[in-house]
C-alpha cells in the first residue's frame, strides 16, 4: 500500500492493471486482483489526479459548479475543501483541508480514521473562526460529505454560495490537489508515521510551515499568511 501510494501520486492515471505491471517491475508478485482490492480499500481510481474517497450519496442534492469564468481576485472571496489518504505504518487515515482559494492559506483542517462527515464539520466550524470572514462561494467535489444536510445547512446559514466540481472535473479543485502533492513529498513520504498522535503532530508542523514559511512561486514568493492578511513585508 505504501508502494501504491508513493505511485499513485506520481501517476494519478495508473489503473489497476498499469499498477500491477508497475509493482511487478519493482520486484512484487502480486496480481491484478490484489492490487484492485487494496486500491479500494485505499480509494483510489484512477483517471481522477485525486483519491475518489468522497463518494456521491444518491439522496443528496448537488449543487452546480459556480467558479467557470470567475475572476478570483481577494482573500475570503472563494474557499475549498477536499479529502485525502494519509499513511501510517500500520494502517491509514483522511484528512480533510480548508483552504482559501486565491491565497491558498489552509484554514483548518481534521483528520479521522473513517469517512464519516463529522471530522469535515469540525473543520468546517473552525474554518469560520479562524477565517477573516465568510467566503463568498465554497467550492467542493461531490462527495457524500458535501452534500450532507448539515455541511450545505451550515453554509446556507452563513449565506455561502455552494459550488461542487463536475463529475471527473479534478482539476476543478486543483489548488488542494497540489496542496496534497506537498504535503505528501514533503512531509508524509519522509515521515512513516507511527501512530495517530504522530500523524497529527507532523501535519500540524508541516502545514503551519506551509501556511507561514513555505515560499510560493504562484505567489510571487510570498507565503499564504502574507497574502491572506494582506501583509507586505
Amino acid at each position: 500500500m505504501r508502494h501504491i501510494d508513493e505511485q499513485y501520486t506520481r501517476t494519478p492515471f495508473y489503473g489497476v492493471l498499469r499498477m500491477t505491471a508497475w509493482l511487478r517491475k519493482e520486484g512484487h508478485p502480486v496480481n491484478p486482483k490484489r492490487v484492485r482490492r487494496l486500491m479500494r480499500l485505499m480509494g483510489l481510481e484512477a483517471i481522477y489526479p485525486k483519491p475518489r474517497l468522497s463518494v456521491p450519496h444518491p439522496e443528496h442534492q448537488v449543487f452546480p459548479y459556480l467558479l467557470r469564468g470567475v475572476a478570483v481576485t481577494r482573500p475570503d472571496q472563494v474557499w475549498c475543501s477536499d479529502i485525502t489518504y494519509i499513511r501510517l505504518r500500520q494502517g491509514f487515515l483522511y484528512l480533510v483541508a480548508i483552504m482559501d482559494w486565491y491565497s491558498r492559506y489552509v484554514l483548518s483542517w481534521s483528520l479521522s480514521p473513517t469517512l464519516d462527515v463529522e471530522f469535515c464539520l469540525d473543520a468546517l466550524e473552525r474554518a469560520f473562526h479562524m477565517g477573516q470572514m465568510a467566503p463568498w462561494i465554497f467550492n467542493t467535489d461531490q462527495g457524500s460529505q458535501f452534500t450532507s444536510a448539515r455541511w450545505t445547512k451550515i453554509l446556507a446559514d452563513q449565506g455561502v454560495k455552494i459550488s461542487m466540481d463536475g463529475r471527473g472535473r479534478a482539476l476543478d479543485n486543483v489548488f488542494v490537489e497540489r496542496l496534497w502533492r506537498s504535503l505528501k513529498y514533503e512531509a508524509v513520504y519522509l515521515s512513516e508515521y507511527e501512530s495517530v498522535r504522530e500523524a497529527r503532530a507532523g501535519i500540524h508542523t508541516y502545514l503551519r510551515f506551509y501556511n507561514e514559511q513555505r515560499l510560493h512561486q504562484s505567489l510571487n514568493y510570498k507565503t499564504p499568511r502574507e497574502i491572506y492578511l494582506g501583509q507586505t513585508s
